[in-house]
This record gives C-alpha cells, sequence and structure tokens, in this order.
C-alpha cells in the first residue's frame, strides 16, 4: 500500500522540488500540499495523510505548533520536519512537539526514502548532521560506548551487528533484502553518526559496546 505524504513548505519552488524527488520513490504518493500551518492541518484533515513533511519556519502558525496539534489530534499520523537548521535546540523542540523524525532539506532521495520507511515503522528519523549534535551532547552527558549504542536504530544496530561479524555490503544486502545502494547509505550513516570511519573502528565499537562478542 502506499504511503500517502502531505508536503507542508510556504516555498512553493521547494515544494515541487520535493515533490519531483518523492515521485522517484516506489509506493509514494503526494495527497496534498500546505504552504503554512493553518493551511497544513486544514489538508491533514481533509486527506488524513500518513506522513506530513513540514518545514519549520512557516508564517501564520509555525511547522513546531502544527506538528503538536497535528499528533495530538492525529496519532497515528507520523511528522517529519524539514529544515536548514542542525542545532542541537531545534531538534529537541521538533521532538519535543512530537515529530518523528529531523531531516535536513539538502539531504538526497536516498535519505529521503530511509527518513520515510524508519518513520513508517514507528521509529524516530534524525539526519546524520543532526544526530552528530545531539549524540554529542547525549554522550557528554551520560557518557560510554553503551549509551552512544543506545542511540542507534534497531536496523542501524542490525547492520553495525553484520559489519562487525565481518560480512560484506553485498553479503549484508542479501541477507536483508535492501538493495546494496540502502546498505551502503546506512553505512554511511553509522560511521557519521558514531563518528568512526573505518569498519576495523566500527568492529571495536562493536566489541566494546557489547553488540559482538571479541
Amino acid at each position: 500500500m502506499a504511503l500517502r505524504v502531505l508536503l507542508a513548505d510556504d516555498h512553493a519552488l521547494f515544494r515541487a522540488g520535493m515533490k519531483a524527488l518523492l515521485a522517484r520513490l516506489p509506493d509514494i504518493d503526494v495527497v496534498a500540499e500546505a504552504g503554512d500551518g493553518r493551511e497544513t492541518l486544514a489538508q491533514v484533515e481533509a486527506h488524513q495523510p500518513d506522513v506530513v513533511l513540514i518545514d519549520i519556519a512557516m508564517k501564520g502558525m509555525n511547522g513546531l505548533e502544527a506538528t503538536s496539534r497535528i499528533v495530538k489530534a492525529h496519532p497515528r499520523i507520523k511528522v517529519l520536519i524539514l529544515s536548514m537548521h542542525a542545532t542541537e535546540a531545534y531538534v529537541l523542540e521538533a521532538l519535543r512537539s512530537g515529530a518523528s523524525g529531523y531531516l535536513i532539506k539538502d539531504a538526497g532521495t536516498e535519505e529521503l526514502a530511509l527518513a520515510l520507511t524508519a518513520v513508517r515503522r514507528g521509529e524516530t528519523y534524525l539526519s546524520p548532521p543532526v544526530s552528530r549534535h545531539v549524540i554529542a551532547e547525549y554522550v557528554r552527558r551520560t557518557g560510554g560506548e553503551t549509551n552512544l549504542a543506545d542511540t542507534l536504530s534497531p536496523r542501524q544496530r542490525e547492520i553495525l551487528q553484520l559489519i562487525a561479524e565481518g560480512n560484506s555490503t553485498k553479503d549484508i544486502a542479501g541477507l536483508l533484502g535492501l538493495s546494496v545502494k540502502t546498505v551502503d547509505t546506512h553505512r554511511t550513516q553509522l560511521m557519521e553518526r558514531l563518528d568512526i570511519h573505518d569498519v576495523a573502528g566500527l568492529v571495536r565499537f562493536a566489541v566494546r559496546a557489547g553488540i559482538v562478542s571479541s
């Protein structure tokens, strides 16, 4: 069944670009668009989408206020924030408002697909630049690699374990039923989130965090 998406942003050209990206993804149906927060609420009522892609900075009613109202009135509907800002304050405010994810506006098609898949499964998705800010603060407060491992999504932990067990990207793609490109994207985001940039480092982290045995 196609994922029904509502796209909300006050820039028509940006909406057109996002709509073109979404059109390239399988099983995605853009059911409505909105140019501000109040119009977004009206379109949510009219179309009952599965996911709302919404900008933070909009006139009249901003995306955070609209997000809060959407998730309170329609708990089933997931909201994915679109933003130019990767700072911790924006991200935490978005999550407090009830958003299921936070996507930086210059994300590519593959990351957009990952974000939509994650929120559809009920997971929280954070763009890698966002993750670095939030997780750095999380680690500063709590410390330890075990806690850092707790911030990974179930899919990221799964791929980290398979990498640490010596599986190639092609092997992992076959085991999980994913494309090689999707696994590559997951691995790149995993490395950025952990600030580890080689496979040997990922293996050491996985052992220290107890994800695999030494």
